[in-house]
C-alpha cells in the first residue's frame, strides 16, 4: 500500500520539478481526506501541481476559476425546469466531481467561497431543500494569490479551518528551473502525464492510513501544541479541537507514506506549522504570519515527549 502512495509522489514529481515540501503536502492530504489551500505567487506552478495530482489518479476532474462574478450555483449546480417532461430536474456543478482545482480562490466573493464548506466537511451540498452527496474520494486543491494583491477577498476563518493544510511552493531553485526552461520547449509534461492509481486504490489507501498508529503521548502533544495556541495573551483565536484532528490525520498519512506504521515526534513538528498556522486567526494580521509565530514558539516551549 505504501509503494502506491510513493508512486503518486513520484508521478507528481515528473512534472513539478524542485524538492517543495508542497508536493509532499498535497498527496498527504489526499492520503489524510483532506483539502489543500496553496498560496503562492502567481506563476510558479500552484495549478500544475494541481493538475498533476487529478491527472495521476483516474478520477473526475474538475477545475474552476475563481472571479468576483463566479455565483454559488456554478459550484454547486441547478434545478431546471424541463419543459418536455413538466418537471424540474437538477444539472450538477463542478462540486460533484472527485478531484476540485479551484484556482484562486480568494478572487471569488465571501459568498461563493461559503458554497465550500458543507461540501469540504460533509461530502454534500444542499440545492434547493434536497441533499446530494458527493462521489469519494473528494478533494478540493484550492490556490491563492498573497492577500496583498489587488482584486482578492481574504478567506474567512471557518473555511480557512476546513483546509487540512496551507502550503507553499515557493521559488524552485537554479537547476529546478533550468529543467522547467528545456522541458517545456515544444510541450508542457503534464500532457504527457499518465494515472498511476484509481479511484478505488485511493480510497484503500485512504482506510489504511486511519490505521496508523499515534500513541497516548503524542496524542497529549499534539493537544498541548493546540492549547498552547489559546493561551497567549495576544488578539488572536487560538486553534479549535478540529485543528488537533487534522494534525493527527497528516501526521498519520505522512508516517503512511515513508513506510511507517506509526506516527513519530518529528512528524508532529515538520507538519504543525502548514497544519494549524491557518487557523490562528487575528483581526489584524490578514497574512496569516502571526499564525506560523504562534505555532513556532508552541513548538520551541512545549516539551517533546521522549
Amino acid at each position: 500500500m505504501g509503494a502506491n502512495a510513493q508512486a503518486l509522489l513520484d508521478n507528481i514529481r515528473l512534472v513539478v520539478k524542485g524538492d517543495s515540501p508542497a508536493v509532499e503536502h498535497v498527496v498527504i492530504a489526499l492520503l489524510a481526506s483532506g483539502h489543500v489551500l496553496l498560496e503562492d505567487a502567481p506563476g510558479v506552478g500552484k495549478t500544475v501541481l494541481g493538475r498533476s495530482l487529478a491527472k495521476s489518479i483516474h478520477s473526475d476532474f474538475a477545475r474552476v476559476q475563481g472571479t468576483p462574478d463566479l455565483l454559488p450555483s456554478d459550484l454547486t449546480g441547478i434545478q431546471i425546469y424541463n419543459q418536455k417532461e413538466g418537471s424540474f430536474e437538477f444539472r450538477p456543478g463542478p462540486l460533484h466531481r472527485q478531484i476540485i482545482l479551484m484556482d484562486e480562490v480568494n478572487r471569488a466573493t465571501p459568498k461563493t467561497q461559503s458554497a465550500l464548506l458543507e461540501a469540504m466537511e460533509e461530502r454534500q451540498i444542499s440545492v434547493d431543500g434536497v441533499t446530494h452527496t458527493l462521489p469519494q474520494p473528494f478533494l478540493v486543491v484550492a490556490t491563492q494569490n498573497p492577500i496583498e494583491q489587488e482584486g482578492t477577498y481574504p478567506l474567512p476563518e471557518a473555511q480557512l479551518d476546513r483546509f487540512l493544510l496551507k502550503s507553499s511552493l515557493g521559488y524552485p531553485e537554479r537547476e529546478s528551473e533550468i529543467t522547467i526552461l528545456r522541458e517545456q520547449t515544444l510541450r508542457h509534461p503534464i500532457d504527457d502525464l499518465k494515472p498511476v492509481l484509481t479511484s478505488e486504490q485511493v480510497l484503500e489507501l485512504q482506510t489504511e492510513v486511519r490505521k496508523v498508529e499515534v500513541s497516548e503521548v503524542l496524542l497529549g502533544y499534539i493537544v498541548d501544541l493546540v492549547r498552547f495556541t489559546r493561551e497567549q495573551n495576544r488578539d488572536i483565536t487560538g486553534v479549535s479541537p478540529r485543528g488537533g484532528l487534522a494534525l493527527r490525520r497528516a501526521c498519520q498519512a505522512k508516517a503512511f507514506l515513508e513506510g511507517r506504521t506509526y506516527v513519530t515526534p518529528e512528524d508532529i513538528q515538520q507538519l504543525a506549522a502548514v497544519t494549524l498556522g491557518h487557523r490562528v486567526y487575528s483581526l489584524t494580521d490578514a497574512t496569516g504570519r502571526m499564525g506560523l509565530e504562534v505555532v513556532a514558539d508552541a513548538l520551541e516551549k512545549v516539551k517533546v515527549p521522549v
